[in-house]
């Protein structure tokens, strides 16, 4: 029995068992059931039984108590995927679709059972996907309306979506099926979509505004324009917040063919046409501008509005009469924009601070066509930039707005909104400053970043700390919040927008400068909570370790704070990123460095609370990072791996190799030069010494400083002399080195080549052996057939 997802339900659930034992009728009883949960919305399996074109509601009937318990088995069995391989798994799912057969709408309009039924729909070959859609067939009008089967509806469109760009290059039939009955010609993919579109044609404007019929109806939308299933703005279309994520073990390999941009048929193309047409052709303005403020028809139609301007971008010459979904809402644009009084301008200036339009205005902004905007952006936006940039709605077009500015444009809007940046830090709308920081990085105009910068100081405070402090909100309340949960979701978006303006401004050489000294301010117990409240503001001190500073003590002085609380950052669900990231970084450089001993002594402190670490995943992972089994088994190999780790950055050792630092040396012949040292210090002191000498000689001639040389000739030949065998000692020993590296290099060729040869020969073997076995095999058969 499903588990009641509410207290209303729990009641519900207790007076039905309350029934079921009082009475001896069992059709009774369940007609006693559905007359007494007629009066809320049900939960049960004859839940929302949604209405056909008659405006009846359409039942499709029940499952047994046994049926019941027998999918709900294969449900466990499925999500524990117990199976000893995928043949078995797959044979188990023939077996559950031959007990479904001909109750596929029972299990899809069960809450109970359409669980089941996603699950399967997840992990179906495609003959079964093309067996569900003949299933649903003539009821798909009821199904994509219905609480529960609207969900499976949408899991069979996005996973059948793959199987029409695989069918463009061929059609493949199936051929695995036993059974006699079940090889029957097969419909193609493409018709059995284009079929489902001809059940829900003459409804669709009526569906954009369904509660569970739009979800279903923008998924169809999105296969049929062949646009990536995966983007994060396609989810957020396809699906609430509130959606259940029903998902099972293998399902990802299953959906490797929806992944990315799909080939779709000039059918699709067409399909996609006649349901934007179909769904606007019956509403006037005022229709149009109420679905624009509808809360489900609005992200319909902002679908609706992205694949209008993609179709007719693509397609210039369109012999359609009807006007197209935006010369709908913007009637002759872009001449029209131009009058503040036409229906244009009044549409657009009534949505941008509408709660639900300003979404179709974004949407409208991000995609329409450089004229229109050009309109938009010169007669609407541009001249009340900062007044729209200062409100909690209008400032989100406002950032779409700045996002397709040139650089002319960008500087004029700067000018107009760099007086009020003290008034939006004040309003926290640190989003759009972000905006600001971003596309004038990008554009190049230094001078409007330097503008910036000093209103976003004069907004924070006159003291360094308050930067940090005021845009990741450390000053509100005394009391420590370390838990995402603790925090309001409005004051949460708040700080997670600080601390991505912060990170932002780090990746900005001038600007980063500024927030370095704010995090170094800091005192510890807010660099701690700092660390511990959320993704953004740990992400904000990651980036700040591993971005070069001004100051060459930043990251000594980060690491100093924090390294008393190790063990309780390391076991945080934030925290425990900042000491993966201490790792990373060198131990070597004059801008970005952390000492090794520094890093050694975090490590004893991980150490000493190992136990605990190993009880988290958290932990666990800085663990596996820091090597911690490598450190406490093998010391010096581990001591050898955080050296390697603490290299200089990769331009400084291309620098370093291309001599531009003033050494002519490799890093190599450093380190064989070490090693040299170690062994015979003495003899590499006196070859030092001479070395030293013969280079201030050189450089006293070169710069015509003679010093104290005497006159005479026989101290100058000898002084030649000495130069002379100096250089001609350096050389051979460089040649020495030459020849050592050219041996090691042939020796590690060689035996790479033959560990080539043995592997090619293994193969050969292994070949051969499975030519021998396959002749064996077909000896036997033909023996077995005679």
């Amino acid at each position: 029995m499903p588990k009641p997802r509410s207290k209303r339900g729990e009641m519900r659930e207790g007076r039905k068992r309350k029934r079921q034992e009082q009475e001896v009728g069992t059709v009774e009883s369940k007609r006693a059931r559905h007359d007494d949960e007629s009066a809320g919305y049900q939960l049960d399996d004859d839940a929302a039984r949604p209405r056909n074109d008659g405006g009846e509601t359409e039942f499709f009937g029940m499952l047994a108590d046994e049926e019941q318990e027998y999918f709900r088995r294969a449900d466990e069995m499925l999500e524990l995927n117990q199976f000893p391989s995928t043949e078995d798994r797959d044979m188990f799912l023939e077996n559950v679709y031959g007990e479904a057969k001909g109750k596929e709408l029972k299990l899809a309009s069960s809450q109970s059972c359409s669980r089941l039924m996603e699950r399967l729909i997840q992990l179906s070959s495609t003959a079964q996907k093309k067996r569900l859609f003949e299933a649903f067939g003539g009821h798909f009008l009821s199904l994509v309306q219905h609480r529960f089967a609207s969900h499976c509806c949408e899991a069979l469109f996005l996973r059948s979506a793959g199987v029409v760009s695989h069918e463009l290059s061929g059609f493949v039939l199936d051929t695995t099926a036993k059974d006699v009955d079940e090889q029957e010609p097969e419909a193609s993919m493409e018709s059995l979509f284009l079929a489902t579109l001809d059940e829900l044609e003459g409804n669709l404007t009526f569906l954009m505004a369904d509660r569970f019929a739009s979800h279903t109806l923008r998924v169809l939308l999105l296969v049929l324009s062949g646009r990536p299933l995966e983007d994060a703005s396609a989810r957020t279309l396809m699906k609430s917040r509130k959606k259940e994520n029903i998902s099972v073990a293998g399902s990802a390999l299953a959906d490797e063919q929806n992944r990315g941009l799909r080939a779709t048929p000039d059918s699709f193309t067409m399909a996609v046409r006649k349901i934007i047409g179909d769904s606007i052709a019956d509403m006037d303005p005022t229709a149009l501008r109420v679905l624009a403020k509808h809360p489900i028809g609005n992200p319909t139609l902002q679908l609706l509005l992205e694949l209008d301007m993609m179709l007719n971008k693509t397609d210039q010459k369109s012999d359609s009469t009807q006007p197209s979904l935006l010369l709908r809402l913007l009637p002759g644009a872009p001449q029209s924009l131009f009058d503040g009084a036409s229906e244009a301008s009044e549409f657009v200036n009534g949505m941008v601070y509408d709660q639900i339009g300003s979404r179709l205005i974004e949407t409208l902004v991000t995609h329409c066509p450089g004229k229109i905007f050009k309109a938009l952006n010169q007669n609407i936006f541009l001249p009340r930039i900062e007044g729209y940039a200062r409100n909690d709605i209008s400032s989100y077009p406002a950032i779409k707005v700045l996002n397709r500015l040139g650089k002319d444009d960008l500087v004029q809007a700067v000018g107009s909104i760099a007086p009020t940046v003290p008034q939006l830090v004040s309003k926290t709308r640190f989003n759009v400053l972000r905006t600001l920081f971003e596309r004038c990085a990008a554009r190049g105009i230094p001078d409007e970043i330097k503008k910036l910068v000093k209103g976003l100081k004069e907004g924070c405070g006159s003291k360094p700390v308050d930067l940090v402090t005021t845009l990741c909100c450390l000053k509100d309340g005394k009391e420590k919040v370390k838990d995402v949960e603790q925090l309001s979701r409005n004051q949460y978006a708040i700080q997670s927008h600080g601390a991505q303006l912060l990170t932002t401004l780090l990746s900005i050489p001038g600007p980063s400068k500024a927030v370095h000294e704010s995090i170094l301010a800091l005192s510890s117990d807010q660099l701690i909570r700092l660390a511990t409240t959320s993704m953004p503001t740990v992400t904000l001190l990651t980036t700040a370790m591993t971005t070069p500073s001004a100051n060459s003590l930043f990251q000594k002085s980060i690491v100093g704070t924090i390294s008393a609380r190790t063990a309780e950052l390391a076991v945080s669900q934030f925290g425990h990123n900042l000491v993966v990231a201490v790792a990373g970084v060198p131990s070597k450089g004059k801008d970005l460095s952390v000492p090794y001993h520094l890093k050694e002594a975090m490590m004893n402190r991980l150490g000493s609370h190992e136990a605990e670490l190993r009880e988290s995943w958290m932990g666990r992972s800085v663990w596996r990072n820091w090597k911690g089994d490598t450190w406490k088994t093998r010391r010096g190999d581990w001591k050898v791996w955080m050296r390697e780790v603490d290299g200089p950055p990769q331009e400084h050792q291309a620098d370093r190799r291309r001599g531009t630092n003033g050494s002519h040396e490799t890093t190599a012949t450093e380190e064989k030069k070490a090693t040299r040292v170690a062994k015979n210090p003495g003899e590499e002191s006196q070859k030092g010494e001479v070395e030293v000498g013969s280079e201030e000689t050189v450089d006293k001639a070169a710069d015509g400083d003679d010093g104290d040389m005497e006159p005479e000739v026989d101290k100058e030949h000898t002084a030649e002399r000495r130069l002379q065998k100096e250089t001609k000692t350096r050389g051979e020993s460089e040649v020495g080195d030459d020849q050592r590296d050219k041996g090691e290099k042939e020796a590690r060729k060689k035996e790479g080549k033959e560990r080539k040869e043995r592997k090619e020969k293994k193969g050969e073997k292994e070949e051969r052996r499975k030519e021998k076995k396959e002749k064996r095999e077909k000896r036997a058969k033909e023996r077995h057939d005679g």
